[in-house]
């Protein structure tokens, strides 16, 4: 089962204050694999980036088990090259159809979602960088929800955060929004009941003020979704109330620009001649939405599902499922002043159908996955290069002094320093694609910096202290 079918800094600041629309020019798409079924099939989510330098995602469909017709569900690792290889395959034992991009923890494992498990509602589960996967939760509808489609979130307190589509234990039951620690303890916070949103289907972020955001992709005031705000204690605000008229039905995520807005998507909505062709849409912290793009089904692509990602030029990038010149789904960036340019038409070949979104790796360049398409009709991988320059990455994004911090890159081995907007840290050199830190006492919010033996990376988005 599936989401769709189930329920259809100061030097990035300066970027974005003189972005213009994202160049078509400059830019070069590979198809880099096509999935095979043994080793995944119909990806629905992005990837990740693990310890080794590698990069991780999931498939609803596919792997080696016979226990599901078509496989239940696989996660997979891929090379920058493009070589994919069975991670992991599910059994309905240890969970089945897994939606969602996985989340790294800060023991460098990753944790994840299936949507069915030995319940057939779900699961939460954590695997080593050996592929050795541990079930954490087993969801149960009347208890603690069930269906997971998003994946998991890091908050600064060392818990995951997520979200389940159903509960049974309301009146209205429409959803939970959940904490659960390593070790599997699982925590609801909060249950939808219809009227403050129902499905969600998206991962969380947590913002810069320590708070967590996110859509739900029904109800709401219009019952055509909502985006929120809710503190880890559970506290919920409906910053939004979609009503089509500014799009409708939000299934991906949100993303916090350098700009300090919140950007996303909806599949409703669209210009006058396309009611369900989609949006991009900004929205403030508190709540003020502004809708950058109506899709119009056309060259320009037709529902948007996955969530963007702001690339290190201050651009935001997504991917629609239809629309196109081969109506088959687009790559398109959107400037945050509203200007959209499409870098890729899918024409089934390579690939077809984006659910997912991007992914931009440490080494600059994008990657994403289609659902369908390919030489077997399992889907690819895919990625965009852009002409963009490396830089480092660190787990979490938000933290407080005296915490333990990875930082992931590339070429990191025989780096000299670690500074935290300045502020000089103490480090160890794990490997070449990996760094630990420690954030250090008086530092201050900003971009965190490794010296290398080739130069001074900077890391993708500017390192938040707990508020």
């Amino acid at each position: 089962m599936n989401k769709l079918n189930g329920w259809m800094m100061a030097s990035v600041v300066l970027l974005l204050s003189t972005a213009t629309a994202p160049p078509a020019s400059a830019q070069v798409f590979t198809t880099l694999a096509s999935f095979t079924g043994g080793d995944g099939s119909y990806s629905e989510a992005g990837l990740a980036q693990g310890v080794d330098g590698n990069l991780y995602g999931t498939t609803a469909e596919g792997g080696n088990s016979t226990i599901c017709k078509g496989g239940c569900g696989a996660i997979f690792r891929v090379t920058a090259a493009g070589t994919i290889k069975l991670f992991h395959s599910f059994d309905v034992t240890d969970g089945a159809s897994p939606d969602a991009v996985l989340a790294l923890g800060d023991d460098g494992l990753f944790y994840g979602t299936a949507a069915s498990g030995p319940t057939s509602e779900g699961t939460v589960f954590k695997i080593s960088p050996s592929g050795k996967l541990t079930t954490l939760c087993i969801f149960n509808l009347p208890v603690n929800g069930s269906t997971p489609f998003a994946g998991l979130v890091l908050g600064a307190d060392g818990l995951f955060y997520g979200t389940t589509a159903g509960y049974s234990n309301q009146p209205n039951g429409a959803g939970t929004v959940f904490s659960i620690n390593p070790d599997g303890n699982l925590t609801t916070l909060l249950a939808f009941d219809g009227t403050d949103g129902a499905l969600p289907t998206s991962a969380l972020i947590q913002g810069w003020d320590g708070q967590f955001y996110g859509t739900t992709s029904n109800g709401g005031a219009n019952g055509e979704g909502t985006v929120f705000r809710i503190s880890s204690s559970g506290t919920l605000t409906v910053l939004h109330s979609f009503d089509l008229n500014d799009g409708g039905y939000p299934s991906s995520g949100l993303v916090q620009g350098a700009d300090g807005n919140l950007y996303g998507t909806t599949w409703g909505g669209g210009d006058a001649n396309c009611e369900y062709c989609g949006t991009v849409f900004k929205i403030t912290p508190e709540g003020t939405l502004t809708t950058l793009h109506f899709f119009s089904g056309g060259d320009d692509g037709q529902s948007p599902v996955g969530p963007l990602v702001q690339a290190t030029n201050g651009i935001l990038y997504g991917t629609t499922m239809f629309g196109g010149t081969n109506s088959l789904g687009t790559v398109f960036g959107v400037t945050p002043g509203g200007e959209e340019v499409v870098f890729h038409s899918f024409d089934g070949h390579d690939g077809r159908t984006p659910l997912s979104g991007l992914f931009q790796a440490t080494n600059g360049i994008l990657y994403g996955t289609t659902s369908e398409g390919g030489a077997g009709n399992h889907g690819t991988v895919f990625s965009l290069a852009l002409g963009l320059g490396p830089f480092v990455e660190t787990v979490p994004t938000i933290s407080k002094a005296g915490k333990l911090v990875l930082i992931l890159g590339n070429s990191l081995t025989g780096s000299t320093s670690v500074t935290f907007n300045g502020t000089a840290a103490a480090f160890s050199v794990v490997s070449g694609t990996l760094i630990t830190a420690m954030v250090p006492a008086g530092a201050t919010g900003g971009p965190v910096q490794v010296t290398t033996s080739s130069g001074i990376l900077q890391s993708n988005v500017a390192f938040r202290l707990v508020p």
